[in-house]
């Protein structure tokens, strides 16, 4: 079994009892930490997610926090006599994978949130058609009081100046 989780801006692959080099993550080491943003999930089936599967968890515990390899950045113009030489160690968290699973939602609960939709949505509609009512009636007020502007009038344009063109004889040999 494994997944394809987005974990601080990556996407891992992972399975269970697989440790993992990510960016630093703010818990502390040895505290548990859950990821709910699952790509892809394979347990005998793979589904993909639409961005991603509802109701999966990933859950890991925090091992240690390091840094990594040092990495040379050096840049250079040639012929110009610059040269810059920087060293960079990214802040990285080991975590652990200890649990992939998917929650299916309580019957109950799924009901409950399908009957508040359809309460909500006639009055959301009567909502809407009082406000499209409310600007027809403003903007018919202030077409009435607001006097018509003159328009500008177009102004004719000139013709460009054409510029003699001079012809340089060179001396022939």
């Amino acid at each position: 079994m494994y997944a394809i989780v987005e974990i601080a801006g990556q996407q891992f692959k992972v399975a269970k009892d697989q440790k993992v080099f990510v960016h630093r993550l703010v818990e502390k080491e040895g505290s548990k930490v859950s990821f709910d943003k699952v790509l892809l999930l394979d347990d005998g089936k793979v589904t993909i997610g639409a961005p991603v599967i509802k109701n999966a968890v990933i859950t890991a515990k925090v091992l240690s926090h390091l840094k990594g390899d040092k990495v040379i950045v050096f840049k250079k113009k040639r012929r110009k006599g610059y040269q810059k030489k920087n060293g960079h160690r990214q802040y990285l968290s080991e975590i652990q994978i200890e649990n992939i699973s998917t929650k299916a939602p309580a019957k109950k609960a799924a009901a409950k949130t399908e009957e508040a939709k359809t309460e909500s949505k006639p009055v959301a509609k009567k909502e809407t058609a009082e406000k499209k009512a409310a600007p027809k009636k403003a903007t018919s007020a202030t077409k009435k009081a607001a006097p018509k502007k003159a328009e500008p009038k177009a102004t004719a344009k000139k013709p460009a100046a054409k510029k003699a063109a001079v012809k340089k004889e060179s001396p022939k040999k």
